[in-house]
């Protein structure tokens, strides 16, 4: 069986998640009620970061099957929007003006939302190994 996402070192990721869900979705809540016009897609963008970060955040703390279905496409997600956005805001500066979650790969974030996606994923992988099964010829206690 599966070893849960939410112990351990888990509990951190998941924390971390956490704190990006509330910052990417309290930047995006104040872009997009004060600003929207000036940046439309930047923010959005913010927007849906702050969704994907939710999404992952539950899915790492259910820490269940379907929840680690759902937590690898969330980051993986994750993953392609910050590669995505980061490049598209560093080729296309006018698209824009204003900076979101993944804009420079996160460099408004100390880069962190361009390393969490690659731990994440490490962390999912790691934790669906399965435990070794004791041997037949081992001795019984």
């Amino acid at each position: 069986m599966a070893e849960p996402t939410n112990k351990g070192p888990g509990r951190v990721l998941v924390a971390i998640y956490g704190v990006f869900a509330l910052s990417a979705g309290a930047r995006a809540s104040v872009q997009i009620a004060t600003k929207f016009r000036e940046a439309p897609l930047a923010f959005t963008l913010s927007a849906l970061a702050a969704f994907v970060y939710i999404v992952a955040t539950v899915a790492l703390a259910r820490s269940s099957a379907a929840s680690r279905r759902i937590a690898v496409a969330a980051v993986v997600f994750e993953l392609v929007g910050v590669l995505a956005v980061g490049t598209a805001s560093l080729v296309d500066k006018e698209a824009f003006p204003d900076a979101t979650v993944w804009s420079g790969f996160g460099q408004g974030y100390g880069y962190v939302p361009l390393v969490l996606p690659f731990v994440g994923l490490f962390w999912l992988w790691r934790t669906s190994r399965r435990a070794p099964v004791a041997s037949a010829t081992a001795p019984r206690d």
